[in-house]
């Protein structure tokens, strides 16, 4: 079982069961932490804030006046907390969205009346998967004063949330394999992913999909797409039993939607060539990874025929929020 060490402790209200006392070293990282003592670390953003001064110092056992980076040994109250069942990444850019990244995260921008993300965010929520995470870098601090740790969303109630600030630790985004194998700790044996800055609101995160996953010998499944206009020549194949194919262009290929389910050991260091938690911040893309699995047969894929926009220039979202919003 995962545990949570929460930040001022009421931060997660009552929403885990009091564990108990274990030591805490507050130069560590919650990612680091995760893997020195075994705990899922969460709510808290910063752990040196645990060492500051007032009542936050007081709550944590701090003594007073402690430098950030030293070594005080200490105990904090644990909370459990289940590891996150999906991943929504928003650190990107946005740079062919230019100007309207300049002050705000992609993901937040709004669709239809809400932010970008918020549409996955829902619907993970009302398909079960309530405990998220959100990868960010750039405006990372936005998206986390947007949602919170706890957000209320309109039909689904509340989601739990926890963040990797890739921006914060290391001053800029990590790219998918980077950024999922630096959250890996956090996340559940098996987990989603989908991207911040796509449009699919009819997508249906099944849990007949996952327990069809679970059962598989496959390390991922991923939904592809129809060729949208602006990447006609497609992704990745798709055979007919359901496999993903690496083939070369041209050919019948697909776009990769971004919707994808993961096994924890995709992203194993012998393929990714990271350690879990991607302690030295190395970028690295997904695509490379996804194409030696499914050389391995370790891709399923199905093809998904909804809904679906890539947000990424200011001319596509002013043309989602020209048509009609989704029931």
């Amino acid at each position: 079982m995962a545990f949570a060490i929460c930040c001022v402790l009421a931060m997660w209200g009552n929403s885990g069961k009091k564990f108990g006392k274990t030591p805490y070293f507050n130069d560590r990282s919650p990612l680091e932490l995760s893997h020195s003592v075994g705990l899922t670390v969460t709510a808290v953003r910063n752990p040196l804030d645990f060492c500051g001064s007032g009542a936050l110092a007081a709550m944590s056992g701090c003594s007073p006046g402690l430098a950030p980076g030293s070594w005080q040994h200490r105990h904090m109250t644990v909370f459990s907390m289940p590891p996150a069942q999906a991943m929504v990444l928003a650190a990107g850019r946005g740079e062919r969205m230019r100007p309207l990244t300049d002050q705000t995260p992609k993901p937040l921008l709004t669709v239809h009346g809400k932010p970008l993300m918020q549409w996955h965010m829902e619907a993970l929520a009302l398909a079960g998967h309530h405990d998220q995470l959100v990868n960010t870098a750039w405006l990372g601090e936005l998206i986390e004063t947007r949602f919170g740790l706890n957000p209320d969303l309109p039909q689904v109630g509340h989601v739990r949330l926890r963040y990797s600030h890739e921006g914060k630790d290391f001053g800029y985004a990590l790219e998918t394999a980077g950024g999922i194998v630096r959250a890996l700790p956090l996340l559940a044996p098996i987990f989603w992913v989908v991207a911040g800055d796509i449009y699919a609101p009819e997508f249906n995160f099944s849990n007949e999909d996952v327990a069809a996953f679970a059962r598989s010998t496959n390390l991922a499944h991923i939904w592809l797409v129809p060729n949208p206009a602006h990447n006609p020549g497609g992704d990745f194949g798709l055979s007919t039993d359901g496999q993903a194919l690496n083939l070369p262009k041209p050919g019948k290929l697909h776009t990769f939607s971004t919707f994808a389910l993961y096994k924890k050991e995709f992203f194993d260091p012998r393929y990714t060539t990271m350690p879990v938690g991607n302690p030295q911040g190395k970028a690295a893309p997904l695509a490379p990874l996804l194409r030696a699995a499914m050389d391995r047969g370790q891709v399923g894929a199905s093809l998904y025929t909804g809904a679906w926009t890539d947000v990424g220039t200011p001319e596509r979202l002013m043309e989602l929020n020209q048509t009609r919003a989704a029931p």
